[in-house]
């Protein structure tokens, strides 16, 4: 034979209070927590793994265009310095006038 013991409800009724109210506790801490999340990475300047993967691109090319360039600068001084050893050095001679 049951015997329904009221303390017994009484602590099980709680106890299911108790629970629910931790899982909404949970849920409104975890939005909190992302909220307070955005707000920082907004604030910071962070960006998106978008916007760093276009940026270091834009770097990548860039440091080649750079590179480029100044392996035609060597090569045009090398010219230009060859060019000066040929040429007669300017206003040498000037008794031809």
């Amino acid at each position: 034979m049951q015997t329904r013991n009221p303390l017994l409800d009484d602590l099980a009724r709680v106890a299911a209070g108790a629970l629910g109210v931790a899982a909404g506790v949970r849920r409104e801490t975890e939005e909190l927590l992302k909220q307070r999340f955005s707000a920082v990475m907004g604030r910071d300047g962070f960006v998106t793994r978008e916007e760093f993967e276009a940026v270091k691109a834009m770097a990548a090319k860039a440091r080649a265009e750079n590179e480029a360039l100044a392996a035609r600068l060597e090569a045009l001084e090398a010219a230009a310095s060859k060019a000066s050893k040929k040429a007669p050095a300017a206003g040498g001679d000037r008794s031809r006038k």
